[in-house]
């Protein structure tokens, strides 16, 4: 393909229409008026040779070749701003920027809070904007829905993103510190007839990587209650003989907030290796760049710290 004969603007047009998949909003995304933007989809498609997106009742689905195509052209348009910008470095003293973190509760506390108040006097215009643990977290940070992630290896799989390691976390039981059945340990077949208290995503989401393991390895439970953060299971437990699993390094944070004991659980359990990914498109950024080096030095300070659950 001639790519001299080709209206490259034609990109920036199709990067709104994947993102708003709405012919008015992505004309209002990109200053084009909305016949200038049903023109320049009637472009796409002749270039392309595909319909690239499909109306379903009031939206435009993306077809697979569009689907194919957003990441790339995200992708492009990136590099090419980033080389047109006049602006070499991130100087955080005076720049400002904000970036969106997808996490659980339990990431926001042990790495974006301590985070935050280095930045509250390295970096006073960074912004950091915590959203929900996405379904699909990859497809979030394609879609450039969100710019970091920070999920265990096995939630992301063999996801072909950049990323790094930040450090790893153990599985401990989790009790009412009134609770008679963890005196003195607890026995697989004492854990199983208890009732379970589980961590979820939510609907239609699987549960904790333990809970998981636990599933597949054909321990049979009675999951009574499931919950979306991993901090309101201890209040939960409170005066009743359930249990649940909690990560060790946020027991003493969890022991602050009821009066709970935790115990080894009765069968091994893989630890957790939570990892920070990021698009390729901010892999050069200097302002998303500097953010990832403060957040990879708060994890590396966590990851040389005693375990407190030991």
């Amino acid at each position: 393909m001639d790519l001299s004969r080709i209206d490259l603007n034609l990109l920036v047009a199709l990067d709104a229409l994947l993102t708003e998949r709405h012919v008015s909003r992505a004309a209002a995304r990109v200053g084009l008026s909305q016949p200038g933007m049903s023109s320049a989809l009637a472009r796409l498609r002749r270039l392309t040779g595909d319909p690239l997106l499909i109306r379903e009742g009031p939206v435009l689905v993306p077809t697979a070749r569009a689907e194919a195509l957003a990441q790339p052209v995200r992708e492009a348009l990136a590099i090419v701003e980033r080389a047109l910008e006049d602006r070499p470095a991130f100087d955080p003293a005076s720049d400002e920027c904000t970036i969106r973190v997808s996490c659980s509760d339990y990431s926001a506390v042990l790495l974006i809070a301590p985070l935050m108040r280095r930045l509250t006097a390295e970096a006073p215009g960074v912004t950091i904007q915590i959203q929900p643990r996405s379904a699909d977290p990859v497809r979030s940070l394609r879609r450039a829905e969100t710019d970091l992630v920070i999920e265990p290896v096995a939630v992301m799989g063999e996801a072909p993103l950049p990323s790094r390691h930040l450090f790893e976390d153990r599985w401990l039981c989790c009790a009412w510190s009134g609770n008679p059945h963890l005196a003195g340990g607890l026995s697989a077949e004492t854990f199983a007839g208890l009732g379970h208290i589980v961590y979820s995503m939510g609907r239609g989401t699987p549960m904790s990587l333990a809970d998981d393991f636990l599933v597949r390895s054909g321990l049979r439970r009675r999951v009574e209650f499931s919950v979306e953060s991993f901090f309101l299971a201890p209040l939960l437990l409170q005066g009743t003989e359930l249990v649940a699993l909690v990560l060790a390094r946020v027991v003493p944070l969890l022991q602050r907030m009821a009066d709970i004991t935790v115990v080894p659980p009765p069968l091994p359990i893989p630890p957790i290796a939570q990892t920070m990914w990021w698009s390729p498109a901010h892999t050069s950024d200097p302002a998303h760049r500097w953010v990832r080096e403060r957040i990879a030095a708060v994890a590396d300070e966590l990851a040389t710290s005693a375990d407190p659950g030991a």
